[in-house]
């Protein structure tokens, strides 16, 4: 056996103090591995920095010194974010091409790890040496960094193109960022706005728009920073919500869509992210802005679409969801798959992002620390949210607006404990690695129907899920940007509007699956609730939300794409109130309309609250309260394609339904606090 002595062992864990303190005598390394470096002493340290923040600090610059030399060609990643470094320490790395004394700048980093740390990527080619150096302008005693090695990433072909189609009409709006359903005809329409007036180009079904205006009340404020969209007032057509410098404002629709008032509740807000959603579970949308300068701020809807305004950690007895500031996007989603919509807020200019988990009873808990997403720094305006690897659970992107990059996170959720597991940073490999560009949005879709979520963000790129965890960038032309996302000519590929131009995806052979929700007892827009298809692929997900990315409101219709798949076996929906619908063997390339409790058969639909009797029915429908404390004062009556076919007086806690035809119907009925309740019959 070989005698290992002092000296080989400090050759083998850093080549001794004096071997890499400097350039000339670098410590050679030829292949990827975990090296550690003893202290930052070295004499030498060259006037040019490669890394961010300028020249060290010290009176005395230091360095040690490292010489790669790869025997492939590789992408490479320099990294001092590793659990061999706990906790993370403040590092900085610079990295050369050349020869000691005619040094050139390859690439370098100060901030980009966690806490603080440093990561950097830059390809090399084979049998070229590198020179890799760290200054101790923050640190000078030892740590441990690794050298990761993997294959060049090779440019894929566009898996979809785009057709730029010029609406000149969008322009007279200021903000043209909204695509939703305006009308209740289940196409996503064109929604631009100014502070007097909202300007509608609805779908037809041959892909033609028809343009509207309807003039508003001055607006206090326009929608600067965001737009959310939902149907707060249950009426059956969406309502706008305006994020500007000061607070928001309400577009309210009146009974048929054809008129909207404003709502300016007044509280100072810096806003940012707004959104819609149902914070309480009581089947009515609220509202949620973040505030930039200020903890958090929400809206509670009574019911009738008259709002309540708290502050979180101001407001007594309000909803925690966060302390402070710094609030620039906010992403509600079910990330512990437990039902209910919790919330994820990217940060900037510091403050580490936050996971805000639904406890269900009305509370929220910070679990930021535990899931290992409070990372810092972070200079993210948002963040794109979705199953990315298709396992079931709801992974995050955190997107990069400034000097930190990009940060890749899988979700480790193992629903058969109550621990809290935490997210894994796997950015390193994924491509986001290598990506510099910048935006202040980010969106999660399946642009090319492969059945795996694609990302896009900035440098007018979308990056494509391989489905392998790596994504590959593939950039357009033409004025091709991040904008709100639709269906604009009902083909199942989903399209962007940037302003007037529609970017329209020509498409591939892939098929699509789309799912359009009716709620009932839950809010009518659905969002909140949990989509899932079964087939070839396995399972894919998805969560209703009103707000994506940081300021667009893109399509509340559920897109699927399924690849080259012939067949999907199911579809499951989870509704926010915990009705459960389920699909067998649904159609692809359809657009399929689903009415919450549509799928139940007429004995298990039951509703906790009422009965009704005879059922089947011929001419009147009876009441039975099974709460006395609950009183109805209106009735609305469904058909199972989510058609409103009758507004029913309720006379006697008694309903005529003899003008329905024969068939099966939703009965919803609300209370004197205008509550929902809905039970299935039918009509004989």
């Amino acid at each position: 056996m070989k005698k290992i002595t002092l000296l080989t062992l400090l050759l083998f864990l850093g080549q001794a103090i004096k071997a890499q303190n400097s350039c000339a005598d670098a410590f050679p390394i030829t292949h990827a591995g975990i090296y550690t470096v003893l202290d930052v002493n070295g004499a030498e340290f060259p006037t040019v920095y490669c890394a961010p923040n300028g020249a060290v600090t010290n009176p005395n610059p230091a360095g040690e010194w490292y010489a790669y030399t790869p025997a492939a060609d590789h992408t490479v990643t320099v990294t001092t974010d590793i659990t061999q470094n706990n906790p993370r320490i403040d590092t900085r790395v610079h990295v050369y091409t050349g020869t000691c004394g005619n040094l050139e700048c390859l690439a370098g980093d100060d901030d980009s790890g966690s806490n603080y740390s440093s990561t950097v990527q830059f390809n090399v080619t084979a049998n070229t040496t590198y020179i890799i150096a760290f200054d101790n302008k923050w640190r000078s005693n030892g740590f441990q960094f690794q050298v990761i090695e993997r294959d060049v990433v090779v440019p894929i072909p566009a898996p979809v193109t785009f057709t730029q189609v010029n609406v000149p009409t969008v322009i007279n709006a200021n903000f043209n960022t909204c695509v939703v359903d305006m009308n209740d005809d289940h196409l996503d329409d064109l929604v631009g706005v100014n502070q007097n007036n909202i300007r509608i180009h609805y779908q037809n079904a041959n892909g033609s728009f028809t343009m509207a205006d309807f003039p508003t009340a001055h607006a206090e404020n326009d929608p600067y920073w965001s737009i959310s969209a939902g149907d707060y007032n249950n009426d059956g057509y969406n309502d706008l919500m305006y994020g500007g410098n000061n607070g928001v404002t309400f577009m309210k629709s009146n009974a048929n869509g054809t008129a909207y008032v404003k709502d300016t509740p007044g509280q100072y807000i810096f806003c940012q992210r707004t959104n819609f959603v149902d914070l309480n579970n009581d089947g009515n949308l609220d509202a949620f802005s973040c505030h930039d300068i200020a903890p958090n701020v929400y809206y509670i809807n009574d019911g009738s679409g008259i709002f309540s305004h708290f502050q979180s950690n101001v407001t007594p007895n309000a909803m925690a969801f966060g302390t402070r500031g710094g609030n620039y996007a906010s992403l509600w989603f079910d990330y512990d798959n437990d039902g209910d919509s919790d919330l994820f807020i990217s940060k900037c200019s510091g403050p580490p992002c936050e996971l805000h988990r639904n406890n269900g009873d009305g509370t929220f808990t910070d679990v930021s620390a535990a899931a290992q997403l409070n990372v810092t720094p972070v200079q993210s305006w948002s963040s794109a949210i979705a199953d990315f690897d298709n396992d079931g659970d709801m992974d995050i992107m955190i997107g990069s607006n400034g000097n930190t990059p990009h940060m890749l996170f899988k979700n480790n959720l193992d629903t058969s404990n109550d621990t809290e597991e935490p997210f894994s940073n796997i950015t390193a490999g994924s491509g986001f690695d290598l990506d510099n560009s910048i935006n202040r949005d980010y969106i999660a879709y399946d642009f090319d129907n492969d059945g795996f979520v694609d990302i896009m963000g900035g440098s007018n790129k979308i990056h494509f899920n391989r489905g392998d965890g790596t994504f590959s960038p593939v950039s357009y032309t033409g004025g091709f940007s991040l904008g709100a996302v639709g269906d604009f000519n009902n083909d199942g590929f989903l399209d962007i509007q940037n302003s007037s131009t529609l970017h329209m995806n020509s498409g591939n052979q892939n098929k699509w699956f789309t799912v359009l929700l009716r709620g009932m007892e839950s809010n009518k827009n659905g969002i909140g609730a949990r989509i899932e298809i079964y087939g070839a692929w396995g399972k894919q997900i998805r969560d209703v939300r009103s707000g994506e990315g940081f300021q667009y409101m893109s399509s509340l219709n559920t897109h699927f794409g399924i690849g080259s798949a012939e067949t999907i076996d199911k579809l499951v929906i989870k509704w926010p109130s915990g009705t459960v619908d389920t699909i067998l063997n649904p159609q692809p390339n359809q657009a399929l309309m689903v009415v919450e409790g549509s799928t139940l058969a007429v004995k298990d639909f039951v509703n906790q609250t009422f009965s009704v009797y005879p059922n089947p029915v011929s001419d009147v429908l009876n009441i039975t309260m099974k709460d006395q404390t609950v009183s109805f004062k209106s009735a609305q009556i469904f058909d199972l394609n989510a058609r409103k076919v009758s507004d029913a007086p309720v006379l006697n806690e008694t309903i005529s339904v003899k003008n329905l035809a024969t068939g099966t119907y939703i009965l919803l009925l609300k209370d004197g606090n205008d509550k929902h309740f809905s039970q299935k019959f039918l009509k004989k």
